[in-house]
Parts: C-alpha cells; sequence; structure tokens
C-alpha cells in the first residue's frame, strides 16, 4: 500500500522499503521513539488534540489509517495548537498492515476483555518494554481504535500484545485523545533523567521532591542548637511540665522538626521565632 505525507501531500512508493533497508542495516542510530497510529480516527479535532499530547512528551511519529473525513484536515490543525509539526509530518495509509509494516513490535490499545491469549501490559510496563527495544534499535508502535468502537478483533490480533490501563470499572472509557495522552505520558516518565513542567533558562527543569533554592538541609549540630533553645524557654513557661513527662514530650517535639526535613533557613527562622515569642516588652519607665 502506498502512504501519503500529510505536510506536502506527496505520496511515497517504492523507496520506502529502501529506507527501512538502509535504516535496518545501520547497526548504531539514534533512539526512535514509537509511532501512534490512529485507526479509523473520525474527528479531525481527536486528532489534533492527539498529536499536542504527544508533542507535551515528546512523540512525533503520527500515523493515520483511512480517517473518516479525509486528510488533512483543518480541524485537526486548530486543535493542534502549538503542536502543528506532528499533524504536518503525520502520514496516512489506507491499511493497518501498511502502517505498521516497518515495525518490529507492535501495541494494540483496549479497554475490553478479549478471547485471545495474548500478553496484556500496564501503560507503565509497555513504556518500559517498548524503550527497550528502542534502545536495542527496533522500530515499535502503538495501536489506538476509532473514538465510537475502539480496535476490533481484526486489529488486535496484527498485535504483538495488548496495552491497557487502570480504569474505574464504572466508566472504562477514555477518549482517543486520552488514550493517546495517558501512553505518551507514560514514555516520557520511563526516561532520564525525570525532569517536571517547563524547563527555563533561568532555572532550568523541575524535579521531583522538595526544591531548596539558597539553603541546604540543617546539620545535626544546628537542629541541636534549635532544640536546646526551644526546649530552655519551654521549661521558662512551664510547658514541658509535669516532670515525668518531659522526656516523651521532648522526642516529640524533635521527632515533629525531624518530620519537616528542616533546612539551615528553618533553624534560623524558628530561632527568631522563639526569640522574638520570648523577648520581654520594654519598661513604660
Amino acid at each position: 500500500m502506498m502512504k501519503v505525507n500529510a505536510g506536502r501531500g506527496k505520496r511515497a512508493g517504492d523507496n520506502d522499503a529502501g529506507e527501512v533497508k538502509r535504516a535496518r542495516q545501520a547497526p548504531e542510530r539514534p533512539l526512535v521513539t514509537p509511532a501512534v497510529v490512529l485507526v479509523h480516527p473520525q474527528l479531525g479535532e481527536n486528532i489534533g488534540f492527539a498529536a499536542r499530547a504527544m508533542a507535551n512528551f515528546g512523540l512525533s511519529d503520527l500515523r493515520l489509517v483511512a480517517p473518516r473525513d479525509g486528510w488533512p484536515n483543518d480541524k485537526a490543525i486548530a486543535a493542534a495548537a502549538g503542536a502543528v509539526a506532528v499533524v504536518d509530518r503525520a502520514t496516512v495509509y489506507d491499511t493497518i498492515e501498511a502502517a505498521i509494516g516497518d515495525l518490529n513490535y507492535v501495541l494494540a490499545t483496549t479497554a475490553r476483555p478479549r478471547e485471545m491469549v495474548k500478553l496484556v501490559l500496564s501503560p507503565e510496563t509497555a513504556a518500559a518494554a517498548l524503550r527497550e527495544r528502542a534502545s536495542a534499535a527496533e522500530r515499535t508502535g502503538v495501536m489506538f481504535g476509532a473514538e465510537r468502537s475502539g480496535l476490533d478483533n481484526d486489529a488486535i490480533a496484527l498485535a504483538d500484545a495488548i496495552l491497557t490501563a487502570p480504569v474505574s470499572p464504572g466508566f472504562a472509557s477514555l477518549s482517543l485523545p486520552q488514550a493517546v495522552l495517558l501512553f505518551s505520558y507514560e514514555w516520557l516518565k520511563c526516561q532520564s533523567p525525570k525532569a517536571l513542567g517547563r524547563i527555563t533558562t533561568f532555572d532550568g527543569p523541575a524535579l521531583e521532591g522538595t526544591p531548596t533554592p539558597d539553603t541546604w538541609p540543617a546539620t545535626r549540630a544546628e537542629l541541636f542548637g534549635l532544640f536546646e533553645h526551644l526546649e530552655g524557654e519551654l521549661d521558662r513557661s512551664g510547658f514541658l511540665r509535669p516532670p515525668e513527662k518531659r522526656p516523651s514530650m521532648v522526642r516529640s517535639i524533635r521527632n515533629m522538626f525531624h518530620r519537616m526535613g528542616v533546612t539551615e533557613q528553618d533553624v534560623r527562622t524558628w530561632r527568631g521565632i522563639i526569640t522574638a515569642l520570648t523577648r520581654r516588652p520594654p519598661s513604660r519607665g
């Protein structure tokens, strides 16, 4: 079968086989991201939203199998927003077989149980498996079915395994863009390093955990000084009474600070608070 390049509107013929052959002969090549194959998509908007989800998480190979409303599609371009490049590079195929012909490993997405013996993967496990295969220079892809009914059994039979997400039994249906976004997110998440949010030249990417700019975790000595200061004032105020309960009260207070993950700035702030609260009011003369 022939395929259409959406951006230029040209058909690529016999040279595709030569390109695939040359790619296989190259032992060292950059990591190839999975292809996202939309089988009989109905709405141009959903194609655009799916392209936007792909771009958010580093995917760019969009393949369309006989889109209902034809191609190119102005509604897809409008919905893609800043991901128009993904839509422009999309390729269109007449059949599923043609769309996945150059791939070494293919997953089929479905939320319904099927009467066939086939490996079932979660999005997280599937992304890790595709990442491993891509590292071995394999070309991979994930098929998504039409909005109304998803993939049929004949389409699923063409895949190596099934990809399905944990969803509520009361409402297990995901929209097409949602399904693409869910897989795309897991794909990027399995990459390293795991940067979060928007990367800027000012402060770089966000990383998981609690950021501590311009400070650092408090040392034990700094914490001990804080404890001595606080407990001394609590003794003077009569808070740590009766005497037999003082040890357990002190341990509870110290454990509260340990759970906070206190920074040296926190220590200085708390000591300032204690000083302010215990300072004697000035005499009126």
